[in-house]
């Protein structure tokens, strides 16, 4: 799958999974997968497969 442009090697992993490893918080991060907006409350359920592609943005504050 790829993220971001990044190629990253997986079979299949829940998205939330995904956010634990690379030390995200849900609330915090928008998510585009296969050119569809995937909003939040969906985060829980979602499983990313191989040959997804996904855009994550990460919010952070700041001045």
């Amino acid at each position: 799958m790829f993220i971001n442009g990044e190629k990253i090697e997986l079979k299949e992993l829940k998205f939330t999974d995904f956010l634990k490893q690379r030390e995200l918080r849900a609330e915090l991060v928008a998510l585009e997968l296969n050119g569809k907006i995937i909003p939040r409350k969906e985060f829980e359920s979602l499983v990313l497969k191989e040959g997804d592609k996904a855009e994550l943005v990460n919010f952070v504050g700041g001045g």
